[in-house]
């Protein structure tokens, strides 16, 4: 078996999968957040649910980080080719992104994590400006001609962070009623200030998943989006 193919198969058994993680990790998320706002259930059990939920919601974010490194490979063995330098930051940036996250959760409430959580966003705009760059770019010279759908997967991927980051704006009436459910019980107004969080952020939650599915489509069909 010659090196290449083997590596552009595994790349592309990587990018199904990290597609079926993100989309899927991403309803569960959804759905255990029903539970930790339910008032019908004991306070035990909605923290129960909230541990399923923050646990399984790292599950997404992991996959993000890495899905413009395995993509980017998936583009190369396809053809698209980069300088070494732009290779080399492909395949750093699932690596480096991943860590990031993993550290900006595992420190979360303290100053350290604070701080990395202001690097992440701004990690994050510098992502999305680089993708649109990227797509206007390869468009403006041709270099994607025939395969302008691979431009719009970029735009679709920094849609999806961009979402992300909504959500993450929206997220804290939910952060502060769970803080409530969590130290002294819940009470009428920490169960208001978990819905409307909830409620914010589920129309970011719903475009990434039709993001998703756009961004897949886009790979599987690869349609001219020129005449």
């Amino acid at each position: 078996m010659e090196l290449e193919p083997a590596l552009q198969g595994l790349a592309t058994l990587l990018h199904l999968l990290l597609f079926v993680y993100w989309l899927g990790g991403d309803v569960g998320v959804f759905y255990a957040s029903r539970f930790v706002v339910d008032a019908s259930l004991t306070r035990e059990a909605r923290l129960t649910a909230a541990k399923i939920f923050l646990d399984l919601d790292m599950i997404p974010r992991y996959c993000m980080a890495l899905m413009l490194t395995v993509g980017g490979l998936l583009a190369e063995f396809s053809g698209i080719r980069h300088s070494p330098w732009q290779l080399l930051a492909i395949v750093l940036l699932g690596p480096a992104w991943v860590a990031l996250v993993h550290l900006t959760h595992a420190r979360q409430g303290t100053a350290s994590g604070r701080m990395l959580a202001r690097a992440d966003v701004w990690f994050r705009l510098a992502v999305i400006a680089a993708l649109l760059v990227s797509a206007i770019e390869s468009l403006a010279t041709g270099r994607l001609v025939g395969q302008e759908w691979l431009a719009a997967k970029l735009v679709v991927f920094a849609g999806l962070i961009a979402c992300g980051l909504m959500i993450r704006r929206n997220l804290p009436p939910f952060v502060e009623g769970f803080r409530c459910l969590k130290t002294s019980g819940p009470t009428a107004e920490s169960d208001r200030l978990m819905h409307d969080g909830l409620s914010r952020c589920r129309p970011w939650v719903l475009a990434i998943w039709a993001g998703l599915v756009v961004s897949a489509a886009l790979g599987v069909f690869q349609p001219a989006l020129q005449p």
